[in-house]
């Protein structure tokens, strides 16, 4: 796909659905904030927060791209209300924290294939 000015393509991936699409890193880090505010953050530029499986993709073939730390993944913990999940690009050990907890955070888009 077309790629914008600083843009990196991870790769393609199916939803739960079936459905394909294409996974897009956009360019630049958000400093250290609470998960809903790097929710809205990522919306605001166009994207959204990977989902723990992008951030797997991003681990495996393209972490240089990315600050050796804690970054906020777009889901939250199934079973407990509060929590999120976020990737460590350190050691790639992912877990959930509370979302109050303010780590950095990437943007990604998805483009339909």
């Amino acid at each position: 796909p077309p790629l914008a000015e600083g843009e990196t393509y991870v790769g393609s991936i199916g939803d739960a659905s079936g459905d394909l699409y294409h996974v897009i890193l956009l360019p630049g880090d958000n400093d250290d904030a609470e998960w809903q505010a790097q929710m809205d953050w990522a919306k605001s530029i166009g994207g959204d927060l990977p989902t723990r499986i992008e951030q797997s993709m991003l681990w495996a073939n393209h972490r240089d791209q990315l600050k050796k730390d804690w970054y906020w993944s777009n889901e939250t913990h199934h079973t407990e209300s509060g929590w999120a999940w976020y990737q460590s690009f350190g050691s790639g050990y992912q877990h959930h924290l509370h979302e109050g907890l303010e780590l950095r955070a990437r943007a990604v888009r998805r483009l339909p294939i």
